[in-house]
């Protein structure tokens, strides 16, 4: 085991070690950013790496909306919303997305990690037992360890190790927590959401399913995937604002009674600033342009498809997406590296994501597909990545 004697000498260490495996990671500042092209180093590129799934995030009703509460409400919240921070728009916009998620009441927090690893420890204690996919989110996990609950990993969308797993251990425990995402932000692919409600019910379980990739992308008002199997007897769902909606902060959907709970529990609720007025403006805007829009919507779908369809046809590349996330996995992160940088080289912005981010072996490009993109986009492409693979 290595030692240190000082904080300079670890952190070279650290660093050297990440650099020598090729997973260094580094920022790069966009000079700008719009409509899904961006301008860096005296290049224009199209953006294969933005969450702005619905191209919202420079839409003129957004940018109204947070004009519009920024002058009523100033530039901050001022403190918590159980201080003197909480607005009137704050429940505006729950109550949206209560109605948008078919719930009963909504809670807003500052982030998807917040929420996440607020929501969870509120949720399940050292009595307790949770069952988490294996490629959750790494808000996910860092909430089921802060809950310092028994924690059980089953295999990614694997029902049968899970219900394996819940005969074995769920007996012995006081409370039992099943979280999952349903859309899978690295590999795209969906959650058997109906199937996991069943052995909810069998087992005497709760139920979490994060959608912040589904929605806005999914159902027919863009309210997520799990509106197609029941809403009703998903005890919570979590979403976002900062990716299809183009905005920023985070939600949960619940009952009227888990919402209390939770106003009362959550500590990443209880002991942050509330997010302020001109981003609640904007997220209320982007709600209201779900309804208002849902070409948009249709585009992504339609363009996403288009795209998986032709890297299996034409470039014989298998991907386990079923969605607008559409990963390309190349395996070593040397490999990832280099296929993004030639991507960069023909017009593409795309990030090379590498573990621990996704597992080893499973490095990759992450394709995102928006509503700014067009046909002739994803036709450039699959002749980019001819040439690059």
């Amino acid at each position: 085991m290595d030692s240190f004697e000082n904080i300079t000498d670890f952190v070279n260490f650290e660093l050297r070690s990440k650099n020598e495996a090729r997973l260094l990671r580094s920022l790069f500042p966009l000079v700008e950013s719009q409509r899904g092209v961006i301008k860096t180093n005296g290049k224009t590129l199209v953006d294969l790496s933005s969450n702005d799934y619905l191209g919202l995030a420079d839409h003129p009703a957004l940018i109204e909306g947070a004009k519009k509460a920024m002058e009523k409400w100033g530039t901050g919240a001022r403190a918590s919303r159980l201080m003197s921070g909480d607005l009137e728009i704050h429940h505006r916009l729950e109550s949206a997305i209560a109605a948008l998620k078919g719930k009963e009441a909504g809670l807003l927090f500052g982030s998807g990690y917040l929420a996440n690893t607020g929501i969870i420890p509120a949720l399940c204690g050292r009595n307790d037992v949770i069952y988490s996919d294996h490629l959750n989110h790494a808000s996910i996990v860092d909430g089921v360890l802060l809950s310092r609950a028994r924690f059980y990993r089953f295999r990614h969308n694997d029902l049968n190790h899970l219900e394996d797993l819940l005969k074995s251990h769920r007996s012995r425990y006081r409370r039992a927590l099943i979280v999952v995402e349903s859309l899978y932000s690295m590999d795209g692919d969906l959650a058997p959401v109906s199937e996991l409600l069943e052995l909810r019910g069998r087992y005497g379980a709760m139920l979490m399913i994060d959608e912040a990739h589904a929605t806005g992308v999914f159902g027919a008002k863009g309210e997520g995937i799990i509106s197609q199997t029941g809403a009703d007897a998903v005890d919570v769902i979590l979403g976002t604002f900062g990716k299809a909606l183009g905005g920023y902060g985070a939600f949960v959907a619940v009952s009227n009674r888990i919402r209390q709970f939770l106003l009362n529990q959550a500590r990443t609720f209880i002991f942050s600033t509330a997010l302020p007025p001109a981003v609640i403006g904007a997220n209320l805007a982007a709600v209201k342009l779900l309804d208002e829009e849902p070409e948009r919507r249709s585009r992504v779908c339609a363009l996403a498809s288009e795209l998986r369809q032709a890297l299996k046809k034409d470039l014989g590349l298998n991907t386990p997406s079923e969605s607008q996330i559409v990963p390309v996995i190349v395996g070593g992160s040397r490999s990832a590296l280099n296929l993004a940088e030639s991507l960069r080289d023909e017009g593409f912005f795309v990030k090379a994501i590498r573990p621990p981010t996704v597992p080893e072996g499973t490095a990759r490009i992450r394709l995102s597909v928006t509503s700014n993109h067009t046909a002739k986009d994803v036709r450039r492409l699959l002749e980019a990545l001819s040439r690059g693979l």
